[in-house]
């Protein structure tokens, strides 16, 4: 439900709210919070509440450390896990600087740009996420292990899949909040789970996004389990992936679609780093199902995009590369801007690659560009590109890429 300010402020007095938490991310996507009062909520919604910047990652703002929070009502959402009386809620924020410009390493305003520049060239885009993540034992001492939670493997069923409570503790809390998802199963690794997302609009499919990595280690931690979403908590088993799924409510059929993936292969290296930010990214690629390199093809699992099979009006596009440790609001920026890019200069998408590039021979493969093999190369493609530099401030830019 989008709330207005009042309602907001007669929600809290109505419902025996004690805690409102100001929920934000880091320029890394970790979600961050400052806890209020009732009797600050006119303040935060007036002026905006007062943090640190020095002591948040990649919001080093050098002598001036102050930035405000500012709730945007309409993200109101109960916590369920907290208790029922002396309820706790939670609204993101956007962030600015003592006189109210825009932080520039406010990532949520970022994306909000994307899509009202996307809206301007009457393109609207919808995103949905396929989220996988382990699920490991904690010792004696509540430390996490590197024991899966069970030893089960894709899509089977208790008593071989020890986290179907889970999910569906994880689905149901997530419905309490507002969040639908589409469809939950065990993955291909031992404790590897995934849950999907239907497609919504980009602002809400990040936020989303971002609740739900706090939603699943909530649960988890409830149950004496630890949620890893690290891309290769397990060095010789499949790493976590989040295919981001994207598609334009304006565009039913080819061309402009076509040209939209075309803009995304273009662009795809360039992103890398910001789609694939860990050293650990990069053991994942290529292997388990996880793209090497840049093609694409029609229901084809080995490939970086691929069309999935649907009754949906709208051509959906799977981009696979992503892992689940990016920050969304970048992501489903920098691919909005890749897929206008291709439509504004009429890019040609290449020939489908309808192989499989796991079993292809070093002969076909060298026909396909290679995406970045390790963080040091796509941290170099990205201080290099003019796209990246046209999209993203400096100081983003160097968070990244700076060692």
């Amino acid at each position: 439900m989008n709330y207005t300010k009042q309602e907001v402020m007669q929600f809290v007095e109505e419902e025996d709210v004690k805690f409102i938490r100001l929920a934000f991310c880091d320029i890394y996507g970790k979600q961050k919070n400052i806890s209020i009062m009732p009797t600050e909520l006119n303040r935060a919604f007036e002026h905006g509440i007062a943090i640190d910047a020095w002591s948040i990652a990649g919001f080093d703002t050098s002598i001036h450390s102050d930035l405000f929070l500012h709730p945007d009502p309409s993200t109101l959402v109960i916590l369920p896990w907290r208790p029922e009386h002396g309820r706790v809620v939670r609204m993101l924020c956007e962030i600015t600087w003592p006189d109210g410009s825009p932080f520039e390493c406010d990532t949520r305003q970022l994306l909000k740009k994307a899509i009202a520049d996307a809206a301007e060239k009457g393109y609207h885009f919808q995103f949905g996420s396929e989220m996988e993540f382990y699920l490991f034992n904690r010792d004696e001492f509540g430390n996490p292990t590197q024991t899966p939670y069970d030893q089960a493997s894709y899509m089977d069923i208790a008593p071989e899949d020890k986290g179907e409570n889970i999910r569906r503790e994880i689905c149901l809390t997530l419905e309490q909040m507002g969040i639908y998802p589409e469809s939950s199963h065990h993955e291909e690794g031992p404790g590897q789970n995934e849950i999907d997302f239907r497609n919504s609009n980009p602002l809400s499919a990040a936020d989303d996004a971002l609740t739900f990595s706090a939603v699943v280690k909530t649960i988890a931690n409830r149950n004496g389990i630890y949620a890893d979403f690290s891309p290769k908590p397990l060095d010789k088993l499949p790493g976590n992936g989040m295919h981001i799924n994207f598609s334009i409510k304006e565009i039913y059929k080819d061309p402009l679609m076509s040209c939209a993936i075309a803009g995304v292969l273009k662009h795809i290296s360039d992103m890398t780093v910001f789609l694939n930010p860990l050293e650990a990214s990069y053991k994942r690629l290529g292997t388990n199902k996880a793209p090497g390199y840049i093609s694409w093809s029609a229901e084809n699992r080995s490939q970086l995009v691929r069309i999935p099979a649907a009754v949906s009006p709208y051509i959906r596009a799977e981009l696979r590369s992503p892992d689940p440790m990016l920050n969304p609001y970048i992501a489903y920026a920098l691919i909005i801007y890749a897929c206008l890019d291709g439509i504004e200069n009429k890019l040609e998408l290449p020939p489908a690659a309808d192989i499989n590039l796991y079993t292809a021979s070093e002969e076909v493969l060298a026909n396909f560009r290679h995406l970045p093999t390790s963080l040091e190369a796509a941290k170099e493609t990205a201080k290099n590109s003019t796209f990246i530099k046209n999209i993203l401030c400096d100081p983003l830019i160097k968070a990244y890429c700076n060692d």
